[in-house]
């Protein structure tokens, strides 16, 4: 039986890479279509947060429909909306008076698909039949990290090679990861988080457990923790170092996304041996000490040192919050998966945001910013003992 989910287990792989498109492509193009579509930059970077809010809107949305129209189905429905959503940022541009008006309709239909993968990749992983399900989670948000990394590099290397102006060319070549496993989707076993004759918890059921509202403080704190450096590496590389927007995108960004891959193969491969409550404290305080090393030493190539190693420290903070939810909560279901992954993106938007307004406050001093940050992993870190009291009575 076991073996028969393996398929299903590697389209979960692919669907995180899937998710890494998604959120890492476009942003490569950013200044080619400031050139090519004459779309001042101001206007562009809304594409970012028109991006997030919509997963944000789906995440919400989708505890009413998922569990209604079936896993698969609605797999096979984000694949379809980010296949169309890429497939369109080379055709609508050119269809309108005011190209950015293409480009925000295209961003907004693999945006619905970014969304939908959000809350549905990591309740089918869980589902399926492993004998260690901390490890297969951690596995299987490494994903995430490999993709991102992939895109980079390997959207770096077409555009040298082929000149950036055949971006639409790539934007195909990507399209046809989810067409790809769309396919791989619609015939892999899918097995369902509840037993037969059981129903998953109501909204209101979770929100009336205490240990509910810690594991959403401690995904909005995961998400804050990994993005906060995350989104300000390749401005951290290029300011501090001196080095061009390439370099400073492959030395920032990519550094930190290998790191947090690298943790999270780690603990696929041993974590049967690993203690996650201790893992993840000692995680959480790996990250506070990267926050220090990045804000308070003036060594601008150990500040970048810091950045990778809070891609480390960082790595099994999502998946680990994920995994002890599953454990804690059980016929959690959508439902729960859904909230968790709304707090975590949450946290995701609000963990750069913090760092901006504060930096902007003290003279655009990214530092200080960063530093002010250091609060998520702190109230991460009660959380996880919050989490591991309320469990234990």
């Amino acid at each position: 039986m076991k073996n028969g989910y393996k398929k299903t287990i590697n389209a979960c792989f692919i669907a995180y890479i899937v998710q890494a498109i998604v959120n890492n492509f476009v942003p490569l193009l950013f200044l080619t279509f400031q050139n090519s579509y004459e779309i001042p930059l101001a206007k562009i970077t809304m594409l970012i947060t028109i991006n997030f809010g919509i997963q944000l809107l789906v995440d919400m949305l989708s505890v009413g429909f998922v569990d209604k129209i079936g896993y698969r189905a609605s797999m096979l429905l984000a694949h379809i909306f980010v296949a169309a959503g890429l497939i369109s940022l080379t055709i609508l541009p050119e269809l309108f008076f005011d190209p950015f008006i293409g480009l925000l309709m295209a961003v907004i239909i693999y945006a619905v698909g970014g969304g939908i993968l959000e809350v549905l990749v990591s309740p089918v992983m869980e589902a399926c039949p492993t004998d260690n399900k901390e490890k297969a989670m951690s596995l299987l948000h490494s994903f995430y990290c490999w993709g991102h990394v992939g895109v980079v590099l390997i959207s770096t290397i077409f555009f040298r090679a082929f000149g950036i102006s055949n971006w639409k060319l790539l934007a195909l070549v990507w399209a046809f990861i989810p067409v790809i496993n769309a396919v791989i989707f619609a015939k892999a076993p899918i097995a369902s988080l509840i037993g037969e004759g059981e129903t998953g918890l109501t909204i209101k059921e979770l929100f009336s457990k205490k240990i509910f509202w810690v594991l959403m403080l401690m995904m909005v704190c995961a998400g804050a923790s990994e993005q906060a450096v995350s989104q300000w590496a390749s401005t951290f590389a290029e300011n501090g170092l001196g080095v061009s927007k390439t370099v400073g995108d492959l030395a920032g960004p990519m550094s930190f996304a290998t790191m947090m891959g690298i943790s999270r193969v780690f603990y696929g491969k041993y974590g049967e041996k690993i203690n996650l409550d201790r893992f993840m404290g000692y995680s959480v305080l790996l990250c506070a000490v990267s926050y220090l090393g990045i804000s308070l030493i003036p060594v601008p190539a150990l500040g970048l040192v810091g950045c990778a190693l809070c891609g480390l420290s960082v790595g099994i903070l999502w998946p680990g919050t994920f995994s002890k939810a599953a454990a804690a909560i059980r016929g959690g279901g959508t439902a729960m998966f859904a909230l968790l992954a709304l707090a975590g993106d949450l946290g995701c938007s609000g963990g750069p945001t913090v760092v901006g307004i504060v930096s902007s406050y003290f003279g655009d001093n990214l530092k200080v910013g960063i530093l002010a940050a250091i609060v998520f992993p702190i109230l991460l870190l009660f959380g996880i003992a919050g989490s591991r009291k309320l469990k234990e009575a």
